[in-house]
């Protein structure tokens, strides 16, 4: 047996290997609208999303590259809404991931039209999985998943409701219904179609579900936090975007000891449904970085 792989150097390998996935199905398709498809691709990021779903698949025994075009298709379709959101009519953010937001080196016409693209390509992409499975029952299954968790009852809602709420005073309820679904959505669609494709039990798909949507609320307090502690350099786009957008937080809501405790209760339920799983010591680390990272 090799030597044991600290989890920094394991989580970018498999993060690496989401890269080049995630390139194999990108559009080779010359212009203005596939460049700007694939700027906006090709950016780097933790391919969280990705990684969450191949880690929930091997969690459960799944070995088929089944789950290559969904890992594909769940960034792109995280991409179109990190555009759509950078837009001037949204955050008016100018940097992203270090560098131009799409709409700033494309001009924002392609920028809507890049993101709106990304969603219809990443179904596109995700139909490719027929041909890799001997269960086409899962895909269809994971597919009703992945549309239902991005759309109108998903991420989209939230977003939605982030916007409405701005400069508006706000509860606790409801920032973490906000939270629930522009964040925890796509990071519970991740991890229930990743199980679904291993063929996992209806109750297994609903707990892990769970534990995503608590992920999800951390994931998104954190970001709040950094938003006020970190550096443009640190997070490679910009700080006191909140403030500047006039939104309500975790941070402007309860302060900043209040939300650090809720990020930690948060991350523990999530841990805690993991621990029924032999195989789960990836995805508890990475559920422990998440809620910790200082980017």
């Amino acid at each position: 047996m090799g030597p044991i792989m600290h989890f920094q150097d394991e989580l970018k390998q498999k993060a690496a290997e989401a890269e080049e996935i995630i390139l194999r199905y990108l559009p080779d398709k010359k212009g203005s609208l596939s460049d700007a498809m694939c700027y906006a691709m090709k950016a780097g990021g933790k391919r969280l999303r990705p990684v969450l779903m191949a880690g929930t698949y091997r969690m459960l025994g799944g070995s088929e590259k089944v789950v290559e075009p969904f890992m594909a298709g769940i960034e792109m379709i995280h991409t179109h809404s990190l555009i759509h959101d950078d837009l001037p009519a949204l955050d008016n953010d100018d940097f992203r991931r270090g560098r131009l937001s799409t709409h700033k080196a494309f001009g924002e016409a392609m920028g809507i039209l890049a993101g709106d693209a990304l969603l219809n390509y990443a179904y596109e992409t995700m139909l490719k999985a027929f041909d890799l499975t001997e269960y086409p029952e899962r895909v269809v299954r994971a597919m009703q998943i992945v549309s239902d968790k991005t759309g109108i009852h998903g991420m989209l809602f939230g977003q939605s409701e982030d916007v409405e709420n701005e400069d508006r005073p706000l509860k606790e309820e409801d920032l973490f219904r906000i939270y629930h679904h522009k964040t925890g959505a796509l990071l519970a669609a991740s991890m229930a179609a990743g199980a679904v494709l291993a063929g996992c039990p209806d109750e297994t798909e609903q707990a892990l579900t769970a534990a995503a949507y608590d992920l999800g609320i951390a994931f998104q307090i954190r970001d709040d936090i950094l938003d006020v502690t970190a550096t443009q350099e640190e997070l490679g786009k910009p700080v006191h975007s909140d403030e500047k957008n006039h939104k309500t937080t975790f941070v402007t809501l309860l302060g900043m000891e209040k939300a650090k405790d809720l990020t930690e209760e948060a991350e523990k339920r999530a841990s805690q449904v993991l621990s029924d799983y032999p195989e789960s010591r990836f995805l508890v680390e990475l559920f422990r970085y998440l809620t910790c990272r200082t980017a």
